[in-house]
């Protein structure tokens, strides 16, 4: 949503084109597993004893032969609280920080590249793995689309569907968490299918979804009664302790949050603890009301069948800007 928003405001698509044939591919060219050095910006903020990984088509869910890029932050420590995890879904514009330095467009938000999302996650859950999935697809270099999660189209604007055995998004989320835990070395690392006895003890999981990432929370709630009934998937579903929506925003005309009473009753009823932060940059676009009206409606509906989210609106009283829109990941 936000580069949707950012051609209306100026960008064009013949830049889009440029930057497109500026960088050959979203992996070209970079090895498979590498160890990163604090970015600028962000030396000495804790993090620098911290091992910053980059690993490069983790395959997912078995069908389709999904994969996806991830980053891992690993824990401060080591130990009892080894198995405690934050996974982020990002953005539009954001990606690694190289390749979004040869873009015109994306240069000048390197400050919210993967890399320094990872790193200020890191602050934040200094005694957890952080993990940053990158969408499977940027189209023109700038639309993140998350179809391995939820089937969306080229602008990444999703279609919502319930559980499915075979697709979906906790499906290919778990695949990918035990593969990368295989392929980091991380010690009694998750199981890709199988009941309670494949979780490792002490096992949590805190998802957080930012802008259009938050497409793949949305599908989440729409998939969790189907999970909750699938005795090899549920264990996995019963681990997940924190959801955090961040200024959700995709190019659709609808359901940038979830609205649906039903799936928000069974989100409710998950005991899932549920926070959303947002920006007047999405919420109160009069050019995009139905955002605010969903936003609201998703707050109302949750307090309405018991659930007590977090909610906070941010820089209420700047005006909305994208510099707002990002910085909300450092505020949450």
């Amino acid at each position: 949503m936000l580069v949707a928003r950012a051609f209306a405001v100026g960008f064009t698509l013949i830049s889009a084109a440029k930057a497109m044939s500026s960088v050959a591919g979203t992996s070209s060219g970079l090895p498979e597993l590498q160890e990163l050095q604090e970015p600028p910006g962000l030396q000495g903020s804790g993090c620098s004893s911290r091992r910053l990984q980059r690993l490069l088509t983790v395959p997912g869910a078995a069908a389709g032969g999904r994969a996806n890029d991830l980053l891992l932050l690993q824990a401060a420590q080591s130990g009892e609280t080894a198995d405690q995890h934050v996974v982020f879904f990002h953005g539009d514009i954001q990606n690694f920080q190289e390749e979004m330095a040869v873009q015109p467009d994306g240069a000048q938000w390197l400050s919210w590249s993967l890399e320094q999302v990872a790193l200020l996650l890191g602050r934040r859950f200094p005694d957890r793995h952080i993990w940053v999935v990158r969408a499977s697809r940027m189209y023109l270099h700038k639309f993140s689309c998350y179809h391995n999660f939820v089937e969306s189209n080229m602008f990444g604007a999703p279609e919502h569907s319930p559980y499915s055995p075979d697709f979906g998004a906790f499906r290919h989320l778990r695949a990918l968490l035990s593969n990368g835990m295989e392929r980091a070395k991380l010690p009694n690392p998750l199981q890709p299918v199988g009941g309670a006895g494949s979780i490792p003890s002490g096992f949590s999981l805190t998802v957080v979804g930012f802008s259009k990432g938050c497409v793949v929370l949305n599908q989440m709630a729409y998939e969790l009664p189907g999970a909750q009934a699938d005795l090899q998937m549920s264990p996995f579903v019963k681990c997940i302790s924190d959801m955090f929506w961040l200024d959700g925003g995709h190019p659709g005309g609808s359901e940038t949050w979830v609205t649906d009473k039903q799936v928000l009753r069974e989100l409710a009823a998950s005991g899932v603890s549920i926070h959303a932060h947002v920006t007047p940059y999405e919420v109160c676009d009069p050019m995009r009301a139905w955002v605010g009206r969903e936003h609201g409606h998703f707050i109302k509906t949750l307090e309405e069948f018991g659930a007590c989210p977090s909610k906070k609106l941010h820089f209420e009283n700047e005006p909305p800007s994208i510099e707002n829109h990002f910085r909300v990941i450092q505020e949450f």
